[in-house]
């Protein structure tokens, strides 16, 4: 990419303050960039930044005031951070090679139709009955099981398993390494130890769904494990049988989520939170990192601590906590003056 300031504002819809012809080809974090990167400024605690940064030109929004002189030429824009998404995502697919046909040695059971236009890397399996959409890309040693029905425009990176009967749906990207429709953890214990419990269910995922690397999401016991559309689920996170997310929610990576807890949509979740089974948590909560989640939670809220209360009772719980060790002294010392 080799881009003028002023033909990169065109292409994004943005005004420029200052070179229109500085050139552009190439990408950096505002701390780190050199002459000819772009890069932007969309979080408040990077602000300092902008005035020492190396940077040809810098995304901000268009309401942002500088306090200071300014090197580099301002991009202003809706929303930084949404535009250089659609800017990587532009350059990436130009960069990207387009894998088509079939490698060997891989395996198709009998049966099986693909597209003409499909991408299957050397070592993969498709098991009896599967149903793989157009425009599907199976990468290297991945296993899709029987009865999976896999819809359009589908990536699976290296290594996905992809447990029988299971339903992906288009436009989802599950990456290396990830285990859809493993049994869930069910066991009845019994006086000789603990019996297994069948999990006859299966996993849903419906429509631009990006699921991480070395994620896992079980099977339910009966019924369906269903994640919604437009949901992104970081690498490392386990999701247990018959859970729920809601659409369009977000989950950070090491998060854990025990069996039939239902997540409502819009949710915001941080890294390392841990949901206990059988709750329901409603809409559009922000809930940081390693908060934990005993109970039923409503919509609209931001949660922190365990057990998770509201962000500012835990910011002030934190100093609070702080202050124990001087007010243990402090009683001690009353104490002390009050037996003399």
């Amino acid at each position: 990419m080799e881009l003028t300031a002023s033909q990169l504002a065109e292409l994004v819809k943005g005004t420029v303050e200052g070179d229109r012809n500085v050139i552009i080809n190439n990408f950096a974090k505002i701390e780190e960039a050199k002459q000819g990167c772009l890069t932007f400024l969309a979080n408040p605690k990077y602000t300092h930044y902008i005035y020492s940064t190396n940077a040809s030109a810098v995304l901000v929004r268009n309401d942002f005031v500088p306090e200071q002189p300014i090197n580099a030429t301002l991009i202003r824009v809706a929303d930084p951070y949404a535009t250089l998404a659609d800017l990587l995502n532009f350059v990436n697919s130009q960069m990207a090679t387009e894998k088509v046909g079939i490698e060997q040695p891989s395996f198709v059971s009998d049966g099986v139709s693909l597209p003409d236009d499909i991408y299957l890397g050397a070592f993969a399996y498709i098991g009896k009955g599967a149903y793989i959409g157009k425009h599907v890309k199976i990468y290297p040693q991945v296993y899709v099981g029987d009865g999976v029905k896999i819809g359009d425009n589908v990536i699976l990176y290296p290594g996905v398993k992809i447990y029988h009967g299971c339903r992906i749906g288009n436009g989802c990207i599950i990456h290396a390494g990830a285990v859809i429709g493993a049994d869930g953890f069910g066991f009845a214990p019994t006086a000789n130890g603990y019996e297994k419990i069948a999990q006859i269910g299966n996993v849903v995922i419906d429509d631009n769904v990006e699921i991480g690397a070395n994620t896992t999401i079980d099977r339910a016991t009966m019924g369906s494990t269903h994640v919604h559309q437009g949901v992104k689920l970081d690498n490392l996170i386990q999701v247990a049988h018959n859970v729920e997310i809601g659409e369009h929610t977000v989950i950070a990576a090491q998060t854990g989520i025990a069996g039939s807890t239902k997540l409502g949509s819009h949710n915001m979740i941080g890294g390392q939170v841990g949901f206990a089974g059988h709750i329901s948590v409603g809409d559009n909560n922000k809930i940081g990192a390693q908060t934990g989640i005993p109970n039923n939670v409503d919509d609209n809220n931001i949660l922190m601590g365990y057990p998770a209360v509201p962000a500012r009772d835990f910011a002030r719980q934190a100093v609070w906590v702080k202050k124990l060790g001087s007010l243990f002294a402090d009683v001690a010392e009353i104490k002390k003056k009050l037996n003399d």
